[in-house]
């Protein structure tokens, strides 16, 4: 008698032109988070006697309501129908490219950019949690890995593309969003099938995102101003008790809320709380590099915006090929987490590269090339080994939340990377700048190396099941999220 296979899922079909829609989302909000650096000296000279400190809003203000909106649209995503959320951030991240390229000066600018936040907030939890509502279990690894490698993409190419698109108009730099954004919003309406979770209920907790957005806001602004007020000033000093107070009423309020921003019972997950506290210190890390490297072209070797551009490309152009090697690789060495932790320290050693060669005289070849492309390769195979690490014991009912989560962790420490790197560039003497920028690549080194012996302790044990009593966040089994075909509406529900 022969034997017969069991059926395939049909959804394998679909796997491809869904993953690439929803990846487009992450790029796209991921490459805006960068995008502005080589933008900052165009937006600077339109707008006389704005220091890189004022400028560093253009990007932190984005970054901070980014990390706010992403848990509350996450579970708002659960519960009314991830799709359309999605649409509806694409819509929300479209109309605000639109007003920053508009802006009349840098304080519409940054309101533009907290309109971007939103959209972007809505988008990438929604983006995740349908990729894991709606990609099979077997396929999943390599699916996260590519969702997560365009997103680590898009932030290494940010530079890179803003570098070209400023010599047109610095506003070209967010105009360009809005192509893309449109052909997302059609394309999810054809290939992404609608979810979402039957038991989520109850309203996000809004004031919890707005004490969260105030805590990190009030921690960058302490870093920034700090050369000015002084480290140990009284407002130095009260705007970080500001921070710490926020930060506490936050954390009460989500051991009370029923919908809070952090769920605190993810993080009793040791594989959960250490992807999240690794991802802070690695964005800080990345974020604080992709500004110093940026500042030192253009304000040390004096490069053009595009020579500049040119000159970060091949880091990003090593992420995608280690991104794809991810799944195989944590397969075989025993988890994603695993993989993490060759990715901090492959970053951190591309920093001592850079560190060591570093010099006032341009020699890009021998002196920066090296740890660009060992960067890169860092950045492919860290980003894709904390997500998945992060994201392989997540409950179904809880994909929204627990993604939001872990990228709100990525905005968090992109904010204090900047902000503490803004610091010490403020210190900068124009007699040795090479000795403040290798200020900055210490902090930066540590960070790396911070984020990896995070993911060692919390990230090296091989995964565990998706729900787990430790995971578990309510005792009774959790259903399968509910999937409609992609050609039915959004959920009715409200």
């Amino acid at each position: 008698m022969q034997k017969t296979s069991p059926p395939k899922d049909p959804r394998l079909n679909k796997i491809a032109p869904l993953v690439g829609v929803l990846a487009l989302a992450v790029f796209m909000s991921s490459l805006d988070l960068f995008i502005v650096n080589l933008a900052f000296p165009y937006i600077g000279r339109q707008y006389p006697g704005t220091s890189l400190g004022s400028l560093s809003w253009v990007l932190n203000a984005y970054t901070i309501v980014f990390a706010a909106v992403l848990v509350p649209a996450g579970r708002w995503a659960d519960r009314v129908g991830r799709r359309r959320v999605f649409v509806i951030g694409l819509a929300a991240f479209s109309i605000g490219s639109l007003l920053c390229g508009l802006a009349p000066g840098v304080t519409a600018l940054i309101a533009a950019r907290i309109i971007q936040a939103c959209g972007a907030g809505l988008m990438v939890p929604a983006s995740l949690s349908l990729l894991l509502a709606s990609v099979p279990a077997s396929a999943r690894a390599a699916a996260i890995g590519t969702w997560s490698a365009f997103g680590a993409l898009g932030a290494a190419l940010g530079p890179v593309v803003g570098g070209g698109l400023v010599q047109l108009n610095w506003r070209w730099v967010f105009w360009i969003n809005l192509p893309i954004g449109v052909a997302a919003m059609i394309l999810a309406a054809r290939v992404v099938p609608e979810s979402s979770d039957e038991r989520a209920s109850g309203r996000p907790d809004v004031t919890g995102a707005a004490l969260l957005a105030a805590c990190v806001g009030l921690t960058a602004l302490a870093l920034v101003k700090a050369p000015t007020w002084g480290w140990g000033s009284a407002a130095f000093l009260g705007t970080l008790a500001a921070s710490l107070g926020c930060g506490v009423s936050m954390v009460l309020r989500s051991r009370a809320h029923h919908s809070p921003v952090i769920e605190l019972g993810l993080l009793k997950s040791r594989t959960f709380s250490g992807a999240f506290a690794a991802s802070i210190l690695y964005y800080a890390a990345f974020g604080a590099f992709v500004l110093n490297f940026v500042e030192f072209l253009t304000g040390v070797w004096h490069y053009s915006a595009v020579g500049a551009g040119l000159a970060i490309a091949p880091g990003p152009l090593m992420v995608l090929p280690f991104a794809r090697i991810v799944a195989p690789l944590a397969a075989r060495i025993g988890g994603p987490g695993r993989v993490a932790i060759i990715g901090c320290l492959v970053n951190a050693s591309a920093m001592a590269l850079w560190y060591a060669r570093i010099q006032i005289a341009p020699d890009y070849l021998t002196h920066l090339l090296p740890s660009q492309l060992l960067g890169g390769a860092g950045v492919g195979l860290a980003i894709p080994g904390l997500l998945g690490a992060g994201s392989a014991s997540l409950p179904a009912a809880r994909f929204g939340t627990g993604s939001g989560i872990l990228n709100m962790a990525r905005q968090i420490g992109t904010v204090l990377g900047v902000a503490a790197l803004v610091a010490i560039l403020s210190h900068i003497v124009r007699s040795d700048p090479v000795a403040t920028f290798r200020h900055g690549l210490t902090l930066i080194i540590a960070l790396f190396g911070g984020a990896g012996l995070v993911a060692a302790a919390l990230l090296s044990a091989r995964p565990r099941t998706a729900v787990s009593s430790q995971m578990a966040v309510d005792a009774r089994p959790v259903p399968e999220p509910v999937t409609t075909p992609a050609a039915c509406g959004p959920a009715s529900r409200s």
